[in-house]
């Protein structure tokens, strides 16, 4: 075995290793680009796992909620589903690679990388000028490319598709970024700032892309252009509806099922047994509507469990220099989708069928 190959197999294999809990496998990923590049390979795996996490987040209390299966199915190891959260989970493991790459580059992690500062020293408005450290977003998104985007080799729609919706993610990675200024100036006065360009916490990055999600566009294909598989016809009608098409918003071609019901062989586990909201402080309205959604709607009814939980309380400070807490215990109510068929539960959980208006 030569050398380098052996060397992209122990990468792969020592980060299998560190993100078995994953919801996703990191092979195809460390296994595409060039061998030069190996030397972010840790950078893309962290960033694909980060936006798998902040896909799971962003649908927590949805039908479909991100399940171990969703990066798979976007790299084709099982379905080439093209679906509205397929769409999703292209741009938000897009983007995660990008920024990870990119924070990584900013904090000086690669020697071939550092800050942008390509405008340095240039007008950028009225009392400021270009300068300081910004983060190196055209590095982040070169590097990204030859990663992600290198796992669609065909030319077929559902490829084509994956490309554009991988390109929504970084595009979102630049269209959420910060300018932050700092002050020049007789004795603080602020008569000129020198501004640089920041990356955004990845959570404004996550709600900016479900909002994408939820006004993404259905492609409506030529279907007997589209059969013809990858034939220069199939190509041209995809590229006539690409046209029409705005660089920033995700596009799926297939209708999603309901995501009430289980299907092992598409990855869906279903509703039932899932956790739901009904009571908490600060809740949103799309949370408090979260057991009509995933329960009600679904078939399936509300089922209250009390459970214990111990947690520490009237901590007080000793000199010098402790802190000595009790241990409470508390009973606190919670939610979850069971079978209306259900046997008649124990005692001690209570179980209520409760619709809640919208």
């Amino acid at each position: 075995m030569k050398r380098s190959t052996f060397l992209i197999l122990s990468i792969t294999g020592v980060y299998n290793a560190i993100l078995h809990t994953a919801a996703w496998s990191v092979n195809n990923f460390l296994m595409t680009g060039p061998k030069a590049y190996l030397t972010y390979s840790s950078s893309v795996a962290a960033g694909a796992h980060s936006g798998m996490e902040e896909c799971k987040f962003q649908f927590g209390w949805e039908r479909w909620n991100c399940p171990e299966s969703a990066l798979q199915l976007s790299t084709h190891n099982r379905l080439r589903s093209a679906t509205r959260e397929t769409s999703f989970v292209h741009a938000i493991s897009s983007a995660g690679v990008m920024y990870t790459l990119t924070r990584n580059c900013s904090l000086g992690d690669f020697e071939s990388c550092g800050c942008d500062d390509s405008r340095n020293g240039r007008v950028g408005g009225r009392g400021w000028v270009w300068g300081g450290c910004s983060d190196n977003v055209e590095f982040g998104e070169k590097v990204s490319k030859l990663f992600v985007d290198a796992l669609e080799t065909g030319h077929d729609t559902r490829a084509l598709i994956n490309l554009h919706n991988n390109e929504v993610g970084r595009l979102a990675v630049k269209n959420t970024m910060k300018r932050a200024c700092k002050c020049h100036g007789v004795s603080g006065s602020c008569s000129i700032q020198t501004c640089w360009l920041q990356l955004a916490e990845f959570r404004e990055i996550g709600n900016y892309l479900k909002i994408k999600y939820d006004q993404a566009h259905k492609l409506e294909m030529d279907k007997r252009r589209v059969r013809a598989g990858n034939s220069a016809d199939s190509r041209g009608a995809t590229a006539e509806t690409f046209h029409h098409v705005h660089a920033t918003e995700l596009v799926f071609l297939e209708d999603s099922p309901d995501y009430c019901t289980r299907n092992a062989s598409l990855g869906h586990h279903g509703t039932e047994g899932r956790e739901c909201l009904q009571t908490g402080k600060n809740l949103s309205q799309w949370e408090k509507r979260s057991c009509r959604r995933l329960c009600t709607e679904c078939g399936l009814r509300v089922e209250e469990r009390r459970t214990e939980v111990v947690a520490s309380c009237n901590c007080k400070f000793h000199w010098c220099c402790t802190v000595r807490c009790e241990q409470c215990r508390t009973l606190v109510a919670k939610h979850f989708c069971t079978r209306r068929d259900t046997a008649a539960a124990p005692n001690h959980i209570r179980q209520r069928n409760r619709g809640h208006k919208r």
